[in-house]
């Protein structure tokens, strides 16, 4: 089997489609949280701390000289960050959740009974039960 054959299948398969689409929707869906986080949630956290954009909040550990810039620790974009996945793995955590409880209630649900077979169908199987006993 050729290489590019091989990769067509393995690329074709619905898992590996699944999975882009995931990737694609989970990376739109982290700048809405990226923006969430960022703009609506920080700015009132900052303002009852004392005002501060928190974005910005940083430890200094040297002072930047001359020729050499600052060197900070982000405290602010790393509490983002940490906030961001938060929400992030609560909303799979959710979702994860669902999915869960849709398949119990599939599996909990018993399995339709077939219906009653005709007049016809059982005579039928009458005659050939009769002629399987001569």
């Amino acid at each position: 089997m050729s290489l590019i054959k091989e990769f067509k299948d393995f690329a074709m398969r619905g898992n590996v489609i699944d999975l882009a689409v995931g990737v694609v929707i989970g990376a739109a869906f982290g700048k809405i949280v990226g923006a969430l986080v960022d703009k609506i949630i920080m700015p009132p956290i900052g303002l009852l701390i004392g005002g501060i954009d928190f974005s910005e909040f940083v430890i200094v550990l040297r002072e930047a000289s001359a020729d050499t810039p600052a060197v900070v620790l982000g405290i602010g974009e790393f509490i983002n960050t940490l906030i961001q996945f938060v929400i992030v793995a609560f909303a799979i955590f959710i979702v994860i959740k669902a999915i869960n409880a849709s398949r119990r209630r599939q599996d909990a649900e018993p399995a339709p009974t077939p219906p009653e077979p005709s007049e016809e169908v059982r005579l039928l199987t009458e005659i050939r039960d009769a002629l399987k006993q001569r």
